[in-house]
């Protein structure tokens, strides 16, 4: 399990070379709940999403003989994104497996940092698969996007900086794919303050770190199409350390249908000024549906990223719903 110390380390290697993003307040959102809301807005960071604090802490934290045979790493695209910009900064190589249902726009900004880009298959898996074979075969350093002592340890630093900012936080809203990010950010919180509760947001279509937890055990589960496109994949069957952190960490789960993550885009946009990607919208949606009940204190959202296709934005924005 990763501890607070580790989170603290990771905090003081990577902070040079990541932003302490803003931690603002929304009236908008603290009216309809009665409480003070405050948006920790990750996807200002430089590759446009939290991933670059797990990918940087990860990257550093290898040898000079480890970042010279190159990373590899299965992806949706926010971490592979982050982490050819990290590889990039430090002389090192990136190859990134996806799968076909990772969009255009961040297939493309991979390529553009000079990542060896691989399509594979149509699930995060069947894109895992690649990566093995390349491990195996080029003796490349396997670098994954969540289940990873060091890359769980750098999202962490998202909690020191909410509690920083908000001593009193009563309920945090964080996203959840495979875990990374909930679990790191829980360490911090709980070892910080106790009595806060952590809620994972996700969306209803392919939810697998909530279905596994449904299940008590890591499971397989579909991928589909979905407007928070960076919340798909699987958790991995071997799930070695976010799937027990989930589940021992996380005080509630709650999932959102495709209108309701269209909703948070929208307010994000119309009320905010933000724009955001689907993934980064879950907290704030949540929020508008209503889904958690008795928060009594004050709530920080993490927005986590907002590599959205621009035409799908506007589509999103100008339509009252929004279809696949």
């Amino acid at each position: 399990m990763i501890d607070l110390g580790a989170i603290q380390d990771a905090g003081n290697r990577i902070r040079e070379h990541i932003l302490s993003t803003k931690f603002v307040g929304s009236s908008a959102l603290s009216d309809i709940c009665g409480v003070p809301v405050g948006l920790k807005l990750e996807h200002h960071q430089t590759t446009g999403s939290f991933k670059i604090r797990g990918a940087t802490n990860a990257i550093l934290k290898l040898t000079e003989a480890e970042q010279a045979r190159g990373v590899i790493a299965v992806s949706t695209g926010n971490h592979g994104r982050a982490l050819a910009y990290a590889a990039r900064a430090v002389g090192s190589t990136a190859t990134i497996c996806m799968s076909r249902l990772v969009p255009e726009n961040k297939i493309r900004e991979i390529r553009r940092l000079g990542a060896d880009v691989r399509i594979i298959g149509d699930s995060q898996d069947e894109a895992q698969e690649e990566v093995d074979r390349l491990v195996r075969e080029k003796g490349l350093v396997l670098l994954p996007p969540f289940d990873h002592p060091d890359i769980v340890a750098g999202q962490g630093t998202i909690g020191l900086e909410i509690v920083e900012a908000m001593p009193d936080v009563d309920t945090v809203f964080v996203p959840v794919s495979g875990g990374g990010l909930a679990a790191g950010l829980a360490v911090a919180i709980k070892a910080m303050r106790p009595q806060a509760k952590v809620v994972g947001v996700s969306m209803e279509r392919g939810a697998a770190m909530k279905a596994s937890l449904d299940a008590g055990q890591p499971i397989l589960v579909e991928e589909v199409p979905t407007l928070a496109d960076a919340l798909g994949g699987g958790i991995g069957l071997e799930n070695e350390l976010t799937f027990a952190m989930c589940r021992d960490l996380l005080d509630d789960f709650v999932l959102l249908s495709e209108d309701e993550i269209a909703a948070g885009i929208r307010h994000a946009y119309l009320k905010e000024r933000e724009i955001i990607e689907g993934s980064g919208a879950v907290g704030v949606a949540a929020l508008l549906a209503r889904k958690v009940a008795g928060v009594s204190g004050p709530i920080a959202v993490v927005v986590s990223g907002c590599n959205i296709d621009m035409e799908l934005h506007h589509r999103i924005i100008c339509e009252t719903s929004n279809t696949l």
